[in-house]
């Protein structure tokens, strides 16, 4: 198919290139140009072979941006949003979530996670590294859907094993472009020496990155330190888990020296700034991992701990949190929490096992992978314009996102969806699903 989006503003995220006025030409999942007005004019059948353009969109001049990526998310526990809320995280986990979670089926799973593309998707999010039972649920639900999305394994003493991770890896990163696999494993804390030790082979196996949740909260630490003598980082970087790179979810209670095991590795931080100020786990120092070299990708983690799969309030949180922190408004620029959105995101999520790479769906480029969202910048809340990227993080909302593309396919514009079934009846089978695991 072939899409043209002009009358836009563009800001393609790569640095140092402001926004401009411009357009976009898509073919298939990929964009082939983006040229930006007042340019020398094409002349067709010398510049460019004369084209039939099956979609021209005039985007009125609003904005056309990157997507978004979700880079810590467990999209099935839509189920539980506003069921486990306000106890701590012990509590959560052990009383609200793990008992619910047993009840759950592959298809419980798979009409859950469909559910949580809707609400990416009026969120300008475009892809998602979500982490939970039962992953081939949540890839069968991302395909069907059209959502971009790499698993990675919730391996524990009570669910999954190395050899089911192992064939889900070879699975996942072989069948489909919109779906790949990272290793990783729930936390240190849920988990034996020996299943770590079975994780850091798959690791070395595949020479491939390995993420987990990781010093999100004190108390995680200090038993760490109870049992193993080592902080969390510490413990698996001698256990040979991050060997390859990879990252950790949470990082809020870190220490210098796990900081150090993250620039050896060239490892990851993914925050989720919402989930730590609602189960109280504390702020992360962000600011510091940015003076370290350390990169910073932002994710919602699930519907039940955050409750709002939204990653503008994310981006304002990780900004306002930063400066309360470090007693220092100027801590964290906004345009760089923009780009920890989006381009570290997609460079936190590995996008380079066997059917695509990282590199094509960070930036607006040629080549690059067509998933891209437009804002609505006629809105008050983006008035006046004199700074788009400081407006998106500080003013902007999910009411500015006009559509969603992935992989050059629309799937939202203007409130309505394209994702193979109406919205409503989606609705109506999570509800079901609800009622019966509540009930039963």
């Amino acid at each position: 198919m072939n899409i043209r989006l002009y009358n836009a503003r563009i800001l393609t995220m790569v640095r140092g290139r402001n926004v401009f006025r411009g357009e976009i030409w898509i073919k298939n999942d990929r964009i082939v140009s983006v040229r930006e007005s007042g340019g020398p004019p094409l002349k067709p059948g010398q510049d460019y072979p004369k084209i039939h353009w099956d979609i021209e969109m005039d985007c009125g001049d609003n904005l056309l941006m990157p997507g978004f990526k979700n880079a810590h998310t467990h999209s099935a526990m839509t189920f539980l949003r506003s069921f486990a809320d306000d106890v701590e995280l012990k509590i959560w986990l052990e009383e609200k979530v793990f008992p619910m979670e047993a009840k759950l089926s592959w298809d419980d799973i798979y009409h859950l996670c469909r559910l949580a593309v809707l609400e990416y998707l009026t969120s300008g999010i475009t892809s998602v590294f979500d982490m939970y039972l039962m992953p081939d649920a949540a890839a069968e639900a991302c395909m069907d859907t059209g959502m971009r999305c790499v698993l990675t394994s919730g391996l524990n003493r009570f669910t999954s094993s190395v050899e089911q991770q192992e064939a889900e890896y070879l699975k996942w990163n072989s069948r489909s472009p919109l779906v790949s696999y990272c290793l990783g494993f729930h936390s240190e804390y849920t988990c034996s020496k020996e299943l770590l030790q079975g994780v850091a082979g798959l690791a070395h196996k595949f020479r491939a990155p390995v993420y987990t949740h990781l010093a999100e909260t004190e108390k995680e630490v200090r038993e760490c330190l109870d049992r193993y003598g080592m902080t969390p980082a510490v413990f698996l970087e001698s256990m040979g888990v991050f060997d390859f790179g990879g990252g950790g979810y949470h990082c809020v209670h870190m220490t210098r020296e796990d900081m150090e095991v993250f620039g050896r590795h060239k490892m990851h931080v993914v925050t989720n700034p919402a989930s730590n100020l609602k189960l109280a786990s504390g702020i992360a120092p962000i600011a510091e991992y940015r003076h370290r070299g350390i990169p910073v990708a932002i994710g919602t983690d699930g519907p039940a701990s955050n409750n709002c799969l939204d990653m503008f309030r994310e981006m304002f949180l990780v900004s306002g949190l930063s400066k309360v922190r470090e007693k220092n408004a100027s801590s964290l620029d906004a345009e760089e929490v923009l780009r920890m959105a989006t381009v570290e995101g997609a460079r936190a999520m590995e996008f380079r096992r066997v059917l695509f790479r990282s590199a094509d769906a960070d930036i607006l480029a040629p080549g690059k992978l067509a998933d891209l969202i437009l804002i609505d910048l006629h809105q008050p809340n983006m008035q006046p314009v004199h700074n788009i990227p400081k407006n998106l993080v500080y003013s902007g909302s999910k009411s500015n996102v006009r559509m969603t593309m992935v992989g050059g396919r629309i799937l939202y514009r203007n409130g309505e969806f394209n994702v193979g079934e109406s919205a409503e009846g989606i609705y109506a089978k999570c509800d079901r699903i609800v009622n019966r695991i509540l009930n039963t």
